[in-house]
């Protein structure tokens, strides 16, 4: 699914034009990503949590070549998905 997509969904279902729909998808990414840049969690409740973490430098390998190489520490985003969200993928009906 795309941010378009999500837009005319916005659209289809609350009524507002898609113009308005967009800037409100556009606006609620841009603030999940600012906040995730700053190093802060983002908790949707019934959906799941986004989470930056750290990973330290390690040693990795060249596939190609077999040489090894020192993968540098970097952050990055994971997620959790809620418990209601795994059962509604799930297809359980509670």
């Amino acid at each position: 699914m795309t941010k378009a997509e999500i837009a005319t969904l916005v659209h289809d279902h609350v009524g507002l034009s898609k113009k308005e729909s967009g800037q409100i998808v556009e606006s609620v990414l841009n603030l999940i990503r600012q906040t995730l840049e700053r190093g802060e969690d983002v908790k949707l409740s019934g959906f799941g949590h986004f989470m930056v973490r750290s990973k330290h430098a390690r040693r990795g390998r060249n596939p190609k070549t077999g040489d090894e190489i020192t993968i540098s520490s970097r952050s990055v985003v994971t997620f959790r998905a809620s418990h209601l969200l795994k059962q509604k993928v799930a297809g359980d009906s509670e």
